[in-house]
């Protein structure tokens, strides 16, 4: 399946009427351009995913700074598969087309495989597993865990662990060891998004009583060492998807803005863009490419 990109200005100006009309999620696509300390510039818009403008389009993942894997149900459909957009050759390719639904894909550290959270019906039950796929499809990937079903979201570590928001009462954000299925606590009542830093560290949300979010820093201690996580700053209002720049400074968005922040110069988070000049209102997911370009999921 081949499908053109569709750039965002040639949209806007054939099917503004359409577009303010819907409200499903879609994908954009920018290069991110850093002009001072305190300024970024926004360039070079695209929408991602006009292949699929009733449906749905999430959950953004870079596997290069050219390629980039979303999650998508196409309005027809009610379970979602995972999709592959190459940038350079402008095609668009279905990476998944089963009964059950894929969501989340990400690339592992061998680069030879992604992996991607499955909805699986077991016995008139559904269960969350993590899956793996390789990246050439020449076969239909595997589970990684044998016992651990209730998964979320994740954020690989290294070729052995990955870090799961287990959905549970409260969620959970632990450590799981793929050879062993054991696991390790990091937090409780976590929001869904986290980050490994450079460090070693993992960033998550963790969530208060009454709104009162904040994102914390835990080390990962190879050794099995509990450690107090520190907080690095409050959330936005009712925000818990945050991304990490290259010069390790922190991005949100509220609306159709987007915050920065930067732990050792900011007091508190700075705004960078406003993007209702594309139309786009409500931003609800961000990802960054090596190489500065920003996958925006918003509606409008």
């Amino acid at each position: 399946m081949n499908k053109l990109l569709i750039p965002i200005s040639l949209l806007l100006t054939t099917c503004t009427a359409v577009l303010q009309a819907q409200t499903s999620s879609q994908v954009y696509l920018f290069d991110l351009l850093r002009t001072s300390d305190t300024t970024y510039r926004f360039s070079e818009p695209k929408l991602l995913s006009g292949f699929n403008p009733d449906g749905y389009n999430n959950q953004p993942s870079f596997f290069s700074d050219n390629e980039i894997y979303l999650t998508v149900r196409q309005a027809a459909d009610t379970q979602t598969d995972i999709y592959a957009l190459d940038m350079s050759a402008q095609t668009l390719v279905q990476v998944t087309e089963t009964p059950e639904g894929e969501f989340s894909p990400k690339r592992m550290p061998d680069y030879y495989f992604f992996s991607a959270v499955r909805q699986e019906f077991i016995n008139g039950d559904t269960i969350q597993r993590l899956w793996q796929f390789p990246i050439d499809r020449m076969s239909p990937g595997k589970p990684l865990f044998k016992y651990i079903n209730n998964i979320g979201y994740f954020q690989w570590i290294n070729a052995n662990q990955v870090a799961l928001f287990l959905v549970d009462t409260p969620n959970k954000l632990v450590v799981a060891d793929i050879r062993t299925d054991e696991q390790t606590e990091i937090a409780t009542r976590v929001g869904r998004d986290f980050k490994i830093l450079r460090s070693g560290s993992i960033a998550y949300v963790q969530k208060y009583n009454f709104g009162d979010w904040a994102i914390m820093e835990k080390t990962l201690d190879p050794y099995g060492r509990d450690a107090v996580p520190s907080k690095i700053v409050n959330t936005l209002p009712g925000s818990e998807d945050f991304e990490i720049l290259r010069d390790g400074s922190f991005i949100m968005a509220l609306g159709s803005k987007i915050y920065r922040y930067n732990r050792f110069f900011d007091e508190e988070w700075r705004e960078i863009a406003d993007l209702r000049f594309y139309g786009i209102r409500n931003i609800t997911r961000l990802a960054v490419s090596p190489g500065d370009k920003i996958a925006i999921v918003g509606t409008r």
